[in-house]
């Protein structure tokens, strides 16, 4: 990783605190919501969904503003407040409806900075490095996933803290997290991050930018969309491993296991994608979700559920690195608006999914929530050489 820029490197390690401090609460909400304060399994696809879709309103402004690479560094550290802020306050909710506007809150702090941190990362790394470095920054990203979770585990275990107070206690990686990004931006802001790229992602896509008003998405793009609408959040398959058989604690600790799986198939997968192309690896991250979701519908041991678990975090690696090296290259010269596109549209899908899949598991069986879920991503993954044809060589 030392070929990659100075800049892609502190946003990794901002990354992984970041994660730290989120994946702290992220785990406990299920528990928190259905048991401390009463909620359901719609509550939780509303959690997700709810703040996917206040993201995704966020993302695609946030991209058109981040196209102006001046405004990045501002709005990523404004992203990173707002979440930092927020996130603790949720020890203090006392009703389902409020976990969900913090945890919203924090999301719309996601979507302020997201879309402006990977169009840096597209901006200062040179084109056939793109799925190394989106690669390192999940890989980073999902490494912070692993280390908040078995911080937690450890405070609740000890009995040092309860929920409530490990949710408070996110304040303290929390604010690292603005230092470190503060010093990121200042990498880029005194123009050493871009000397070290100067000029080698000059050439633009010879594909319109898909943010022109008058013009449809590309069709890629459409399914990558597609998959975050049949996607099963991640609240439901937390809440599908408790009702399996764990307790609250041993899901802190699948968690941080799920994202060492996560964090070592990033690297894997940022490489797959520069070696064999991003549409071709993004291929075997749906075929993998397909499979798994099928597993879950039919598990029934807690054995079973702890390797389909592991297994889930294959998904991640195989796509979420293909995913922002295809949509780079799609942007063209706008990596900003596209970057936005591509966030906010799969936000609002995944509204819409998670608040449907939620509503089959409340009111059906969790199985037949992950069957539906399962055969949609089946269907996708079967169309996907044929809508792969319209996307150029991005190798």
């Amino acid at each position: 990783m030392s070929r990659l820029p100075r800049p892609v490197r502190l946003f990794g390690f901002v990354s992984l605190l970041n994660d730290f401090a989120s994946e702290m609460i992220y785990p406990l909400l299920p528990a928190f919501v259905t048991g401390v304060l009463g909620g359901g399994a719609v509550s939780l696809g509303a959690l997700d969904g709810a703040a996917d879709f206040a993201a995704a309103l966020v993302k695609y402004r946030a991209g058109r503003l981040s196209d102006r690479p001046s405004r990045r560094g501002p709005l990523i550290i404004l992203g990173y407040a707002v979440a930092v802020l927020v996130r603790p306050v949720i020890a203090l909710t006392g009703a389902a409806w409020q976990v969900i506007g913090l945890r919203v809150t924090d999301r719309v702090g996601k979507g302020i900075r997201t879309p402006p941190r990977d169009a840096l990362i597209a901006d200062v790394t040179p084109r056939e490095l793109h799925g190394r470095a989106f690669g390192f920054q999940r890989a980073l990203d999902h490494a912070g996933a692993v280390l908040g979770p078995l911080a937690a585990w450890w405070l609740l275990t000890s009995h040092a803290l309860d929920i409530r107070g490990v949710i408070a206690a996110s304040i303290i990686p929390g604010v690292l997290v603005l230092l470190l990004a503060v010093w990121a931006v200042k990498t880029v802001g005194d123009g050493r991050g871009r000397k070290e790229t100067e000029g080698v992602n000059a050439k633009q896509s010879p594909l319109p930018s898909p943010t022109v008003p008058s013009r449809p998405l590309p069709p890629a793009l459409v399914a990558i969309i597609a998959f975050y609408l049949l996607r099963m959040p991640e609240t439901l398959i937390l809440l599908r491993t408790q009702q399996i058989g764990h307790s609250v604690t041993s899901v802190l600790l699948l968690w941080a296991a799920l994202h060492v799986v996560r964090s070592s198939s990033s690297v894997v997968g940022g490489a797959l994608s520069d070696r064999m192309g991003p549409s071709r690896t993004m291929w075997l991250g749906w075929l993998s979700y397909a499979a798994i979701a099928f597993g879950f519908a039919r598990a029934s041991g807690p054995g079973v559920v702890w390797l389909l678990f592991l297994a889930f975090g294959l998904v991640a690696g195989l796509t979420e690195s293909p995913e922002r090296a295809l949509v780079s290259s799609l942007a063209g010269s706008k990596q900003g608006t596209g970057f936005g596109v591509y966030h906010g549209a799969t936000g609002v899908a995944a509204l819409a999914g998670g608040i449907l899949l939620g509503v089959a598991y409340q009111s059906g069986s969790s199985g037949l929530a992950f069957l539906l879920s399962a055969g949609a991503a089946a269907a996708l993954t079967l169309s996907w050489p044929l809508v792969s044809r319209s996307i150029p060589s991005t190798r």
